[in-house]
């Protein structure tokens, strides 16, 4: 997974690259480096 740093806080759906279901992507940054992250499973 390659996520953007060039923005503080994100949230994105990308298909999981195993299962391929969806999933709610939310990474936070700080001067670029990776501060937190979350990964929720979207029910369909």
């Amino acid at each position: 997974m390659i996520l953007d740093s060039s923005v503080r806080q994100q949230t994105y759906i990308e298909d999981c690259e195993v299962c391929c279901n969806p999933i709610e992507i939310s990474p936070t940054f700080e001067e670029a480096a990776l501060i937190g992250f979350n990964a929720q499973s979207i029910e369909q």
